[in-house]
């Protein structure tokens, strides 16, 4: 999938005028992009377009205008965006009770390691990879970036409506899954 460029990002007064329907269309595709899994976690799949919209509202709200600075922003998120054969998304841990935030990020310490969230196409698993430097042994963060590689049989499988598909979490305080829909499945067949 092609990276943004700075030609790709509106200027911020434009912007403005077009946001409510941009988010809009945003909010639409994410519909089927965002898959809860279990009641703490969401998996929101990224592509092009819902990262544009992150760099855009990112310089919307931090007054960014500067091209200097508009690029750097790209440089960063331009992370985001999948490779070719590969889907990314951004996983969310979501407690909403701030009492109790800690205490559940500790009791997840470990979820980013290998071997806890994949990607199950008609009973193959696709591991998830996660980006470094969101974690570290004493505190574990609330968002991460992860990407899944998959293989030609594997995106043979994701869009064989006959096999099933989810997201799975085995941890050793959270398991959870997720099946993906056809809508969902269609929508990551168009990243890849």
């Amino acid at each position: 999938m092609e990276k943004l460029a700075f030609s790709d990002i509106t200027p911020l007064a434009e912007y403005e005028k077009e946001r409510t329907d941009f988010r809009r269309r945003i909010i639409e595709l994410k519909t089927h992009r965002r898959i809860s899994i279990g009641p703490l976690i969401t998996l929101v799949f990224e592509n092009r377009e819902t990262v544009r919209f992150q760099v855009q509202e990112m310089l919307r709200v931090e007054r960014i205008d500067e091209e200097e600075k508009v690029r750097d922003e790209l440089e960063v998120y331009n992370g985001l965006i999948p490779e070719e054969g590969a889907l990314s998304a951004t996983l969310f841990i979501e407690i909403t009770e701030a009492g109790r935030i800690k205490e559940l990020l500790d009791r997840l310490m470990g979820l980013d390691e290998a071997g806890h969230l994949w990607l199950e196409l008609g009973g193959e698993r696709c591991p998830a990879e996660f980006e470094a430097g969101h974690s570290n042994e004493e505190k574990l963060s609330a968002v991460h970036y992860l990407r899944f590689r998959l293989t030609p049989e594997q995106r043979r499988r994701l869009g064989d409506p006959d096999l099933a598909a989810r997201l799975v979490i085995d941890h050793p305080h959270y398991q959870a899954s997720a099946e993906l829909g056809l809508q969902t499945r269609r929508s990551l067949l168009a990243d890849l």
